[in-house]
């Protein structure tokens, strides 16, 4: 059995459930054509570990995997933009959920490359089994594993290592609740790393960062006030190019007038699903799925997909900041 046959026959779950609830149009594959050499592609995906009923989870992830399985690109790796893990978390790095809700869930065998992790609120919860500590060190405990969280904020150069083709800013989005966020000292110090990073000579062509909260957003949580005052000047002045998160459980893409940045959420994952509230443009749907980076020197394309990979939403963006629906 060759591996793409392989790949198609891990769809083992029915998404009836959610298409009898409205939840999911029926399904539909969506091939991409091939870019070729010098392309990347990557998936992404928000507010994922559902606590308990991880039917949601599970049709994301199975659409993911049949999405793949009819590409011809290489995937390159999964971001993963955080609430990682809701409710109870008992074991630390050993707890049983690792293995059910990541390392079976996203199969090495579909999934390769590494999965670039964010912390999100949920992640932070307050418990006596320090979830959060479990996260940032689940992997020097489980060596061979694909999750990759280094720190609460870090850098990727992604490309060739010679000549990268896009820098990641991975930022910590949680500064709302003295409990379950950031202390004001981590808070200082990921700004003074934040703009240190961003005033370093830039190497590749494209300026990403990621967090869990949004900026601006159409979903339930609105805009950040408290985000867009300490980072959206900071996006303005260095152009930063996309800045994608989670945290409102849907998908969305905003746009504004004369800002460099485009605004993308990607959280549709697995957690309980929330209609849009506000009606900016030019997207917002309240729907399980996932969303497909693909890359190369001149574009940067954006495409979100429901669970049974349908595709809801793409655009294309030019190094010099001009976007268009695709």
């Amino acid at each position: 059995m060759n591996r793409r046959r392989a790949l198609k026959q891990t769809f083992g779950f029915s998404a009836a459930y959610f298409i009898s609830k409205g939840y999911l149009p029926a399904a539909e594959s969506t091939a991409v054509a091939d870019a070729g050499k010098g392309t990347l592609h990557y998936m992404m995906i928000g507010d994922w570990g559902w606590k308990d009923d991880l039917r949601a989870q599970t049709a994301v992830a199975n659409g993911m995997k049949r999405y793949l399985a009819d590409q011809p690109f290489k995937h390159e790796a999964l971001f993963m933009l955080g609430d990682n893990f809701y409710g109870a978390f008992k074991g630390g790095t050993n707890c049983p959920r690792w293995k059910t809700q990541f390392e079976d869930m996203y199969p090495k065998e579909v999934f390769p490359g590494p999965c670039h992790v964010l912390l999100g609120n949920h992640d932070y919860d307050d418990e006596p089994i320090d979830k959060l500590a479990a996260e940032l060190a689940y992997a020097k405990d489980h060596p061979g594993t694909r999750w990759s969280l280094p720190a609460k904020w870090y850098r990727l150069d992604l490309g060739p290592k010679e000549k990268p083709l896009i820098t990641v800013l991975a930022l910590d989005s949680n500064y709302h609740n003295s409990k379950v966020s950031l202390t004001k000292e981590e808070r200082k110090a990921q700004m003074i790393w934040f703009k240190a990073e961003l005033e370093k000579p830039r190497t590749a062509p494209w300026l990403v960062v990621i967090g869990h909260h949004p900026l601006y957003s159409n979903g339930v949580h609105g805009d950040d006030k408290t985000l867009i005052s300490e980072w959206d000047e900071l996006f303005k002045k260095h152009k930063v190019h996309f800045y994608f998160c989670g945290h409102d459980h849907d998908l969305q893409h905003l746009e504004f007038e004369k800002h460099p940045t485009s605004f993308v959420v990607s959280g549709g994952g697995g957690a309980k699903m929330r209609e849009p509230t506000h009606e900016r443009g030019p997207f917002a749907m309240g729907v399980y799925g996932f969303t497909h980076l693909e890359i190369n020197q001149e574009k940067f394309i954006v495409r979100h997909f429901d669970a049974n990979r349908k595709l809801l939403h793409a655009f294309a963006k030019k190094t010099d900041g001009s976007w268009a629906l695709v």
